[in-house]
């Protein structure tokens, strides 16, 4: 009887010994659930603008003439006004009219100063040409008939007086017929026409 109960434990004793045996070699080789993982972004900063480098300005080429020491086209730093230019010709003469010119006046490229003399009759417009120069008078021939007091200032002979009388002839007797009708205006004559003729034009 109780060799009996002995091998009847020792069976038992044998199988739970087979059974972790056996439960441990399935665990062995199950392959494990992957945990979960919290996937990993990778942030790339957004490329710094470049700042496209600025090119270095060019020094404005002015022409000055009249009533200063040394009369001459010089260069100039952008930015600079009509008495930079002035000074830059040695300075105005004892007879310059300085009072005739807008000294505060900022210069463009390619631009003529002219410095009138005290007394001076009609002189050149005391800036005029380059970037300010009117588009028509850079197209083409000036229309007597519609053209600005600034436009009629940038034909040869014709300074700011000369320009006023030639709006005021117009408008008190209408439009000029031809070219030649401009010699009609005061101040005007054959000479002056001869040195514009080719720059001027007459459009109703």
């Amino acid at each position: 009887m109780e060799e009996g109960r002995a091998l009847h434990r020792g069976y038992i004793i044998l199988f739970v010994a087979i059974s972790l045996v056996v439960g441990g070699v399935i665990g062995y080789f199950t392959p494990r659930a992957n945990k979960s993982s919290t996937p990993i972004t990778i942030s790339t900063p957004l490329p710094t603008p470049t700042s496209l480098p600025t090119s270095t300005p060019h020094p404005l080429r002015v022409y000055v003439s009249g009533a200063v020491h040394r009369p001459a086209v010089y260069e100039i730093a952008p930015g600079s006004i009509v008495r930079d230019a002035i000074e830059a010709a040695g300075g105005p003469l004892s007879n310059a009219d300085l009072t005739r010119l807008n000294l505060a006046l900022e210069l463009r490229d390619q631009q003529r100063v002219h410095v009138p003399r005290e007394g001076e009759v009609d002189p050149p417009s005391a800036v005029s040409g380059g970037a300010s120069e009117s588009v028509e008078a850079a197209g083409g021939p000036v229309n007597i008939n519609t053209a600005t007091a600034e436009e009629l200032e940038t034909l040869p002979g014709i300074g700011e007086v000369t320009a006023q009388r030639i709006i005021d002839y117009r408008e008190a007797n209408g439009p000029f017929e031809t070219v030649e009708d401009i010699q009609n205006v005061s101040g005007i004559g054959p000479k002056t026409l001869e040195g514009m003729r080719d720059l001027i034009t007459v459009v109703p």
